[in-house]
């Protein structure tokens, strides 16, 4: 997998490999940053593309192939 960026992952698409509360495909709409400036960036905000519930994890969890897929596949 391409090396990600966070900064670089607002309006990412994602897969995940096992759905979701029944959702598939995902797009982050939101990087948390973190309180104080100057810290590394360690949140985003999931969007469920069907359903638009929301979750946060830590962006690198989307590094992890068995979970997540970049692109809606």
């Amino acid at each position: 997998m391409n090396p990600l960026h966070p900064k670089k992952l607002l309006l990412s698409k994602w897969t995940a490999s096992v759905p979701i509360a029944k959702q598939k495909h995902f797009l982050v709409s939101r990087v948390i940053q973190p309180e104080h400036i100057g810290d590394a960036i360690e949140l985003v905000e999931l969007e469920a593309v069907l359903s638009k519930a929301t979750q946060v994890i830590d962006w690198r969890d989307l590094q992890d192939d068995g979970v997540w897929r970049q692109g809606w596949v």
